[in-house]
């Protein structure tokens, strides 16, 4: 199947790169997104995210003529949508921007063209866009659409994203792609799309299991980190040092412990093992309490913060990071972020934040009078306590005379 123009709804951290990715191999892109100011700076061949060597490739590919930007869909051949699946209520997945991104690409489809959900979803939500488009559509997709047999005069399907951040310009390239379609010819003409430029290889399966996969591979690694995070917590409790246990451990040849921290952050492993618990709740048990461990970790880190600074008359304590993981911008559920901010509305002091990648504070301390953006050098100069969050790289080589008479607590243990 041939793709002259493809067209990637949500230029995010996964929509701008894949859009990149397509548009380095000389095919046209129209990259869609709802924020003028972001399709306005992609236009002018910058970026609005932080990525390592992203930037150089838009640039590349504006200037070529490859990669557009937009705020309205257009028609094309081929159409990923690549757009957040938040919250609402109490863990319950969000499918709105999916369904807005599918009922705008709508009226501009025909007859043939392929339509890919990126976005990690819970399962049966590709199934969900089919009956979007149905809606809309009725002489695409003919109602009542049939999962069992579903008559189609489009392709739909489903292929998540599975890249690092801070990687992701490789990894989509060299990683591995599990596509789902609703029927095989929808699975096929999917992988004739990523071949484009995918490396790796595509794996057919079925749209339900593509969903599931994602979000089994992020659950994998919570349930993992939920026992390293517990094992800290046991740990601080019997005064063993829990970065020195899990090295040794780790010296059994069928252990790999993951490393604690301040708890799970970031738009993956955060959010989707709550699609499989809001989907299968009674089945789901180790999933779901491993998520309350995570989500715990940072109130556990807060009390830590209030316990030391009962020892200062308005004590100036010093998060160091507040992005989700080390050496990037994005603060997607980042835990950092939530203790900064529970520590800020306690009000117990001086907050004085410490994140390299970021150049002005977050808009949820925008009216806080008493928390400041701040550097390395700051921070050993008037804070109290030094809170270590994040493992950046600039925090790796801090001298352990700086620190002196200060109170450290360090959740990722850069300074063992």
């Amino acid at each position: 199947m041939e793709f002259k123009t493809i067209s990637v709804i949500g230029l995010g951290y996964i929509g701008l790169p894949t859009a990149v990715a397509f548009a380095s191999q000389k095919v046209k892109v129209i990259g869609v997104d709802v924020n003028q100011e972001a399709v306005d700076i992609i236009n002018q061949g910058k970026i609005h995210i932080v990525e390592p060597d992203l930037d150089t490739a838009v640039q590349s590919a504006v200037s070529a003529g490859y990669l557009r930007a937009t705020t309205a869909p257009e028609p094309a051949d081929a159409f990923l949508i690549a757009v957040p699946t938040p919250f609402k209520g109490d863990h319950e997945p969000d499918l709105a921007y999916i369904e807005s991104a599918t009922k705008a690409i709508a009226p501009v489809l025909k007859e043939g063209d392929l339509v890919i959900l990126e976005s990690t979803s819970p399962v049966g939500t590709t199934e969900k866009v089919a009956e979007w488009i149905s809606e809309q559509r009725p002489d695409l997709v003919p109602p009542p659409f049939n999962t069992q047999n579903p008559t189609l005069k489009i392709k739909i399907a489903h292929c998540p994203e599975r890249v690092l951040p801070g990687h992701v310009m490789r990894e989509l390239i060299e990683n591995d792609r599990v596509i789902g379609g609703l029927t095989p010819e929808c699975s096929q003409a999917s992988v004739d799309l990523y071949k484009t430029f995918v490396q790796g290889d595509c794996i057919i399966t079925n749209a339900r299991t593509a969903e599931m996969a994602k979000l089994t591979e992020n659950s994998f690694r919570d349930v993992n980190i939920a026992f390293a995070n517990e094992l800290s917590l046991i740990c601080d409790k019997l005064d063993i040092n829990v970065w020195e246990l899990i090295e040794l451990a780790n010296r059994h040849p069928r252990v790999n412990i993951l490393q604690p921290g301040p708890g799970v952050g970031g738009h993956c492993i955060a959010v989707d093992p709550w699609f499989i618990v809001d989907k299968t709740p009674d089945e789901a048990r180790l999933i779901h309490t491993s998520r309350l461990v995570n989500d715990g970790k940072p109130h556990y880190v807060v009390d830590l913060v209030k316990k030391a600074a009962k020892k200062y008359d308005n004590p100036t304590i010093a998060c160091f990071g507040l992005a989700f993981k080390a050496d990037i911008d994005d603060l997607r559920e980042s835990p950092a972020l939530e203790i900064a901010q529970v520590l800020a509305e306690s009000n117990i002091g001086k907050l004085l934040l410490v994140e390299p990648n970021i150049t002005k504070l977050p808009n949820t301390f925008s009216k806080i009078t008493h928390v400041t953006l701040g550097t390395i050098e700051d921070a050993f100069q008037v804070a109290d306590i030094i809170l270590l969050l994040v493992d950046h790289k600039e925090f790796k080589t801090i001298p352990a005379e700086a620190l002196k008479d200060k109170v450290v607590i360090d959740t990722k243990g850069i300074l063992q």
